[in-house]
C-alpha cells in the first residue's frame, strides 16, 4: 500500500470522498473512510486533512485512515475535536 496524505475536496455520497492528495501534486482520488474511522462514526468534512492509503493497482481508489485533528478549510472546529461539541461535566 502507498501512504499519502490529503485532503477531503468534497462528499460524493455513499460514504465516498473525494481527496486531493499531496504526493504527487494535484493528484485526486476517491476514498472510502476505513476501519476505526466508520466503527467510531468519525465525522469527515471537506477541508479536513487525512492519511490514504492507496493499492498500487488503481491509484484512483483508496481508503482513508486518519483524520489529523483540528484542521480544516475554516480552522479548527468548534467546541473542540468532538462531533457534538466539547464533553460537558
Amino acid at each position: 500500500m502507498i501512504e499519502t496524505s490529503g485532503v477531503i475536496e468534497k462528499e460524493q455520497g455513499n460514504g465516498f470522498y473525494l481527496v486531493t492528495l499531496e504526493q504527487p501534486a494535484g493528484h485526486q482520488c476517491l476514498c472510502r473512510a476505513a476501519g476505526k474511522l466508520t466503527k467510531f462514526r468519525i465525522k469527515l468534512l471537506a477541508g479536513d486533512k487525512v492519511l490514504v492509503e492507496i493499492s498500487p493497482y488503481d491509484l484512483s481508489r483508496g481508503r482513508i485512515t486518519y483524520r489529523e485533528r483540528n484542521t480544516g478549510a475554516s480552522g479548527p472546529r468548534p467546541g473542540g475535536n468532538r462531533p457534538g461539541g466539547p464533553r460537558r461535566r
